[in-house]
């Protein structure tokens, strides 16, 4: 019997999943079943990919409870991903980050103003939650957001966890 793909239940779940901010493996049981040709293991994870776009930062693996084939990488797996997902990053390690982001790629500007980011700091665990003091909320594009993330992301890893941020304005004199 071949994995059957991802069906809908399953995309309603892992949606369920990213939303409440856990963090998420994407794991494909019966592998041993498959009739295997070169590229089939990438080939099923464009697939599931595609499908699960939301969850490109989950890691995946490929499993068989019938036979045992890697199930005990999946509780490492598992552990790895708790602990990314409770992960404490430093005020300051954060904002060397940022303020790489920023050096690399300019915040972006509308009608003449430009996004100006102040500094970040960890709000929380469970997933990470960065707030971000910025001059003006409206010039933070979600494009912008997601390219934070990412850089977050290639810093520290947080594999197989969402990722939020909280943006806030903080005037120049500091309120």
């Amino acid at each position: 019997m071949q994995p059957s793909g991802v069906t809908d239940q399953d995309a309603k779940i892992a949606g369920e999943a990213h939303e409440a901010g856990k963090g998420v493996i994407i794991v494909v049981n019966k592998w041993d079943a498959v009739e295997k040709e070169t590229g089939s293991l990438e080939k099923y994870k464009k697939e599931i990919y595609d499908k699960l776009k939301y969850l490109s930062y989950a890691p995946m693996i490929f499993i068989s409870a019938k036979t045992g084939q890697r199930v005990h990488k999946l509780f490492e797996l598992i552990n790895n991903v708790a602990e990314q997902n409770a992960m404490r990053i430093s005020t300051s390690v954060l904002n060397q980050v940022i303020n790489e982001a920023i050096a690399i790629v300019q915040p972006p500007t509308d009608k003449g103003k430009r996004l100006k980011i102040y500094y970040g700091t960890q709000a929380s665990t469970k997933p990470p939650t960065f707030v971000i003091f910025v001059n003006n909320k409206e010039l933070f594009h979600f494009s912008y957001e997601r390219y934070l993330v990412n850089q977050i992301r290639k810093e520290f890893g947080l594999e197989g966890t969402p990722i939020r941020i909280m943006v806030r304005e903080k005037n120049e004199k500091g309120e």
